[in-house]
């Protein structure tokens, strides 16, 4: 069978139980589901412990490593966000809106599933779980199509969502793996006009250019997370230090870390000498401006590709700043429009830095590890999006169902 036949095969699989899921009982799938993990666990841990030592002798660098790495309590968060996603209110049949046309027909617009949703993701097997209990809490089938790396993890995490649907008598077709490290399925999957109603991209910066250079099916772009803490004059510099640590240091491998901290020339004499001596202790390699040199000899000299470059490391680009004007130029010149962070005592410069940053989120004194989904409130996400159609920001259900209009009249004709 060739690879086209195969990909269509599962793609009309996953289009037959789509159709199956708006009447089906999904929050019982998605229990179901999040026991099937807790009894699979062991399964689950020696397959991705296979992917690991795999990565590791490959030479994978640590954080991407430990984004590949599926430790028991981390596989007992992802079980207990299927028990939250089915806990969430259904986002389908809610009505946007109605009015009567003067003919006297009644319209009315109405939330309903995709249909067949594609996700094609790096090394990250939380994603496998994640993608799936919300496509399935959406209404839509989900197929899913992650990384080399994480295709022996993928393999067991899928079979056993897939076993507890069945279980809970859903179709168990609603989650397929497309299981294989061919790269040409995926451009495959991306040209399925007909068959996949969206595809979602959630990685690097090639992953996402390759996706939205080459789909023709619908796509959601997620985006590169080159973000920046901005430490304003006058800032508190325990509050600074705090969340500057934590947005480079707490996670450093994902997408709402930061990668660059600008430091306003107020600040930077007090702040930066201590702040860097934290920062090297906990492993960050710091690249800075002249004048953040001038202040942190031990820092390496950054160049323009630096500021232009989300790490995903233990790395932090850093420069100082003659005023918060220079700051947003700064970030509009370089960031990604993900998230973006001010550490400010000034209501002044917090409105400005609120209305003038162009990003899915704007932090104000809080860390940039705030952006994602969980920590909304939206049980887990699917990706944070940066482009500013349909969705944008952390993606949870909302972004997950679309909506058609439905309209009921008594034998009403159009003159």
């Amino acid at each position: 069978m060739s690879q086209t036949l195969t990909l269509d095969t599962l793609l009309a699989a996953a289009r037959k139980a789509s159709r199956a899921l708006a009447g089906a009982d999904r929050d019982a799938g998605l229990r179901a589901m999040a026991a099937g993990l807790e009894r699979d666990a062991e399964r689950v841990l020696a397959a991705n412990a296979e992917d690991v030592r795999a990565a590791r002798a490959g030479g994978m660098p640590a954080p991407q490593l430990d984004r590949l790495t599926l430790a028991p309590e981390r596989l007992r968060a992802i079980a207990a966000a299927c028990e939250e996603v089915a806990a969430l209110p259904d986002p389908l049949g809610r009505v946007q809106g109605g009015w009567t046309l003067a003919a006297g027909p009644r319209v009315t617009r109405v939330t309903v599933p995709f249909g067949v949703i594609a996700m094609v993701y790096e090394s990250r097997p939380n994603v496998t779980v994640d993608a799936a209990a919300l496509a399935l809490k959406a209404g839509s089938a989900a197929v899913l199509r992650g990384s080399a790396s994480a295709l022996r993890s993928n393999r067991a995490l899928v079979a056993s969502l897939r076993r507890s649907l069945a279980e809970a008598g859903l179709p168990h077709d609603a989650v397929q793996l497309v299981d294989s490290p061919d790269r040409e399925l995926v451009t495959e999957l991306l040209r399925a006009n007909g068959k996949v109603d969206l595809v979602i991209p959630r990685g690097g910066a090639g992953l996402i250019r390759h996706v939205v250079a080459n789909a023709t099916v619908p796509v959601i772009e997620t985006g590169v997370g080159n973000c920046h803490v901005y430490v304003d004059a006058g800032a508190d510099p325990e509050t600074a230090r705090r969340i500057v640590l934590n947005a480079k240091v707490q996670r450093p491998g994902v997408c709402n870390a930061a990668e660059t901290l600008l430091v306003h020339e107020a600040e930077a004499p007090s702040l930066l000498p201590r702040l860097a001596a934290e920062l090297r202790a906990a492993g960050v390699e710091l690249r800075g401006c002249e004048r953040t040199r001038a202040l942190v000899p031990e820092a390496l000299p950054a160049t323009e590709s630096d500021w232009e470059t989300e790490f995903l490391d233990l790395v932090l680009a850093v420069r100082v700043v003659p005023s918060l004007d220079a700051a947003l130029e700064h970030i509009d010149r370089y960031g990604t429009r993900h998230s973006e962070a001010i550490v400010t005592r000034s209501l002044h410069s917090a409105e400005r830095f609120r209305r003038e940053v162009d990003a899915a989120a704007v932090f104000v004194n809080a860390s940039t590890r705030f952006n994602d989904g969980f920590e909304f409130g939206f049980g887990a996400e699917i990706g944070i999006s940066t482009q500013k159609l349909h969705a944008r920001g952390p993606m949870g259900l909302e972004a997950l169902v679309t909506y058609k209009y439905v309209v009921d009249g008594s034998g009403e004709v159009r003159a």
